[in-house]
């Protein structure tokens, strides 16, 4: 069943053929269907990227097709896929990691082993649909905040707010420092791990009394690419 469906419905000396074509693409094209919908089951998308990732397996595997015995070929589809990136918004690492199963998928498949394709997104679905449920890496997520806090400028910021960073959180760290309102106060930013769920608001009352009651506030940490 792993076996390549090139040594079986035709060899190294004839034409790719029509049904053999239309058997590849359809694989691809399931399977793609399939790791979007489990994608999209337990992780929010827009519909542009489901469609993406149920089309994107199709797309590599003609490709591959294509490009197949034909070095210069090779060479110049993958300087076309090393500036996709420069047309695509940054995603998450769940995008990027989603991406990249639905181009192995692809190639699976335009190699000629739908069948491996076909064990490969299985595995890979049920290694998802395992991970959310039971929550893996949820709770230390939930737990990463991004804090804003505004200042006087006239207070010195660099260790007014040390003693409560370590009563609410395990972690923090100063990423920036912005002057606002022509200078007359500092809007600081912090990325935070909170010691326990539910201090958000706490942390907030405490930093009020230290900052005259300006602004503050917390955030979801956004993710980055390169948390891969």
């Amino acid at each position: 069943m792993l076996d390549s469906v090139f040594s079986t419905l035709y060899n190294s000396y004839t034409e790719l053929t029509v049904p053999l074509f239309l058997l590849l693409m359809l694989s691809a094209l399931v399977l793609g269907a399939l790791e979007a919908l489990v994608y999209r089951r337990n992780n929010p998308c827009t519909r542009s990227f489901a469609v993406t990732l149920a089309m994107l397996p199709a797309v590599v595997s003609v490709i591959i097709l294509m490009v197949s015995g034909s070095i210069g070929a090779g060479v110049a589809v993958a300087g076309t896929f090393s500036l996709v990136r420069f047309r695509s918004a940054p995603g998450s690492a769940k995008e990027i990691a989603a991406v990249f199963i639905a181009m192995a998928i692809g190639l699976a498949c335009g190699m000629g082993c739908p069948g491996l394709a076909a064990l490969f997104t299985l595995i890979m679905c049920g290694v998802e649909l395992l991970y959310s449920r039971i929550g893996f890496g949820e709770e230390k997520d939930n737990l990463q905040k991004t804090l804003s806090v505004t200042l006087p400028e006239s207070l010195e910021y660099s260790e007014i707010f040390d003693d409560l960073f370590a009563e609410y959180t395990t972690e923090a760290k100063m990423t920036r420092v912005k002057t606002t309102n022509l200078g007359s106060l500092n809007r600081l930013s912090y990325d935070i791990t909170l010691r326990n769920p539910g201090t958000e608001k706490a942390l907030i009352d405490a930093i009020r009394c230290r900052n005259g009651n300006l602004e503050v506030s917390i955030g979801c940490r956004m993710p980055e690419i390169n948390e891969l």
